[in-house]
């Protein structure tokens, strides 16, 4: 694959180009590695019937697994969220095999999670967005400035089709032209943390 567009927000991109250029560099070859046309195993109905196969969203999330897990880039670690606010202060940055040691106070239940992004590496944190476009706005507004906020994350990183490679993808996926508007017109500084928007295709 290859990157077609690309944003930068709240000056990410600089700063990845500053002090994490060989984190740069390996989104770069992780994009590059890549086929495309190896995850084009979808059929489908309706609208786009008379083509024969699509792009699978599931594949493509997993041709990009692949190569970040090559090169030491983490799934983060199962976390706990809780119904007391307190407790949910207390808990929010420590792993869940610390928090099953502890007693939780009378008012808190605990629940296991593991979405809280896809994958983190020395500071930055990467979500490889080929599903549903609601997803993109969770991962904007609520994941990576959570990890920005929680001091985890320097800049978060948000990988996406451009409208030409979701247009031969089932209906509903979000793209890079349509999420990079949503952002800009959310005005300077919402969401606030550093992000790079990258938008793919063949």
């Amino acid at each position: 694959m290859r990157i077609v567009e690309g944003y930068s927000y709240l000056n990410g991109h600089e700063h990845m180009l500053i002090h994490k250029p060989s984190l740069w560099s390996e989104i770069e070859n992780v994009i590059a590695a890549v086929d495309a046309e190896q995850c084009r195993t979808k059929r489908t109905q309706g609208q786009h019937a008379k083509e024969d196969l699509f792009y699978s969203s599931t594949a493509l999330n997993s041709a990009f697994q692949v190569e970040l897990t090559e090169r030491g880039w983490k799934e983060p670690l199962l976390y706990l969220i809780t119904t007391g606010q307190s407790t949910s202060d207390q808990t929010m940055h420590q792993s869940a095999a610390k928090l099953y040691q502890e007693t939780f106070d009378q008012e808190t239940t605990s629940i296991a999670r593991d979405n809280q992004t896809d994958f983190v590496k020395d500071r930055i944190a990467i979500e490889v967005q080929f599903g549903k476009y609601t997803f993109v706005a969770y991962d904007l507004f609520v994941k990576h400035m959570a990890f920005y906020v929680g001091d985890v994350i320097d800049v978060g990183v948000e990988i996406l089709p451009m409208k030409s490679l979701q247009a031969h993808m089932s209906s509903g996926v979000g793209y890079y032209e349509g999420e990079l508007y949503n952002l800009i017109r959310q005005g300077r500084g919402v969401p606030a943390v550093p992000l790079v928007m990258i938008g793919v295709a063949p």
